[in-house]
């Protein structure tokens, strides 16, 4: 007997009012604040703000103060979040929808990807010790030849010795990078300029040939207190969920081809 549900799962009524439908397109690929988003989807700030607070309710947005201006905050798209509640909800009408896409299709586009050029990308915080170093290693881990990855700082000082550990803990040996300052990189082309701190996001400098600008607000790991293993979870946690954002920007890559 088939059972026949009277009402849409939850996420995909989340999903169906424009408003909100325009928010999580502007936050698929970059953390933005309540005014660029106003700007973005040019609607009252109230409205916007309205629609934030539901998709942080339904969980799949969330939300941290900048680190540059404590008085501003940057909302984030919870993607693994997002993933699962879409196949959630396709389970819901037939249950082969809750499949993800079989590992042979992800293969055959990285095939393709690498008969050309390498994806050009950067990682750019303040210190180039921690958050973009750790970035760098594990998208170039992932994305092996499909890419050139670098990091670089607006004030470079040396690689954090518990940011080398985290990456070990994710299987990545950032032992041999050293900080770089992004100067040395402004007349270079790239595909993807990422920011990974609220800090360098405001002193970023304009690189050639339109790159797209992506913004991950990240907490600074370096600055949280306690003894070594609570400072190394910090460090471990911040790795991790770069992994996520990297794992996504990598399938990105993978179905755009060079």
């Amino acid at each position: 007997m088939t059972l026949i549900t009277d009402h849409p799962p939850t996420f995909l009524k989340l999903l169906a009012h424009e408003v909100r439908w325009q928010l999580l397109t502007a936050l698929a690929l970059s953390d933005r604040r309540v005014q660029e988003l106003v700007d973005l989807l040019q609607r009252p700030q109230n409205l916007v703000s309205y629609h934030l607070r539901l998709l942080r309710e339904g969980q799949v947005v969330t939300v941290r103060r900048s680190s540059a201006d404590a008085r501003d905050t940057y909302y984030s798209l919870e993607l693994d979040q997002v993933r699962a509640l879409y196949l959630e909800s396709g389970a819901a009408i037939h249950p082969a929808l809750a499949v993800a896409e079989p590992d042979e299709l992800v293969v055959a586009d990285a095939e393709i990807g690498r008969e050309k050029r390498p994806f050009r990308v950067i990682f750019l915080c303040t210190h180039n010790s921690a958050r973009s170093q750790m970035a760098e290693g594990i998208l170039q881990s992932v994305g092996g030849d499909q890419v050139e990855v670098y990091s670089a700082g607006s004030e470079p000082s040396e690689v954090h010795p518990l940011a080398i550990e985290a990456a070990t803990v994710l299987g990545i040996d950032i032992s041999h990078h050293e900080s770089k300052h992004m100067d040395q990189f402004v007349n270079q082309s790239f595909d993807y300029v990422i920011t990974v701190c609220d800090r360098v996001r405001e002193s970023c400098p304009v690189f050639p040939d339109d790159p797209q600008k992506i913004h991950w607000s990240f907490a600074d790991p370096t600055a949280v207190p306690g003894t070594y293993r609570q400072r190394l979870h910090a460090f471990v946690q911040t790795a991790r969920e770069l992994s996520t954002r990297i794992n996504y920007l990598h399938m990105m890559i993978q179905r755009r081809g060079a």
